[in-house]
């Protein structure tokens, strides 16, 4: 998947609710858990403790 957006336009995740949404994107798209965090930050500043989180537990 391309995407390219500038630093100054990602928005922060910081909400468990925000990032299951944003994982569950992706996983839509076709996106392997393997490649979730490569993806994920292309777009949004993401708090890497609550993503790890989230995806230990799935």
């Amino acid at each position: 998947m391309e995407r390219f957006i500038e630093d100054y336009q990602k928005r922060r995740l910081t909400e468990r609710v925000d990032i299951i949404a944003a994982i569950n994107i992706l996983r839509s798209q076709g996106c392997e858990y393997d490649d979730l965090i490569e993806e994920i930050t292309k777009v949004f500043y993401v708090d890497l403790d609550t993503f790890n989180e989230i995806v230990m537990a799935a």
